[in-house]
């Protein structure tokens, strides 16, 4: 299966809602370091920005991972997590 390429996306509110209303849910099961982490760094990422902007939240940084992910699809290799997740890692 081929990937669809898509066009950036306009970080601003979409006909008068909320940006986050323009995404799809999709549950997910995270280890909790992973989910103190994500915290952690859109915390950080929050306090060191410029004035203004969206504000970025451990979803953000969760569609950015997806979207580097399926970058290096082609390059998925292996049968368990730690296989798969070494092959787009190095």
């Amino acid at each position: 299966m081929v990937a669809k390429e898509q066009a950036p996306i306009e970080m601003t509110e979409v006909g008068g809602g909320a940006h986050y209303l323009t995404f799809v849910r999709k549950e997910t099961r995270l280890r909790e370091d992973q989910l103190d982490a994500l915290a952690a760094k859109a915390r950080q990422i929050n306090r060191n920005k410029a004035e203004g902007g969206e504000r970025l939240t451990d979803n953000t940084l969760i569609r950015i991972a997806v979207d580097l992910l399926l970058d290096r699809a082609d390059r998925l290799a292996g049968s368990t997590e730690d296989e798969l997740r070494n092959s787009v890692s190095s």
